[in-house]
């Protein structure tokens, strides 16, 4: 039962990265003009190292990294637009 509640507020927290990383984007597009390619590469490492926490069992860096790659993943999709 501790689990499902652990898995529940992860999910819940990688959810409020979709509207905090538009939220970033809208403040910050200058940034997003000047550093696209880091954008691409802390979202490749984010990935990476979620996947990590994944194969590991580590609950907090899964969804530490998951969540960085959805907020910046989010401002660079506000960028395209």
């Amino acid at each position: 039962m501790q689990e499902v509640v652990r898995l529940i507020i992860g999910v819940a927290v990688l959810l409020l990265g979709i509207p905090i990383g538009n939220y970033l984007s809208k403040q910050t597009k200058e940034e997003l003009k000047s550093g696209q390619k880091w954008f691409k590469l802390i979202i490749i490492i984010s990935l990476i190292g979620g996947f990590a926490g994944l194969i590991t069992g580590n609950d907090v860096l899964l969804f530490s990294f998951f969540f960085i790659a959805i907020v910046t993943s989010r401002s660079l999709k506000k960028k395209g637009k």
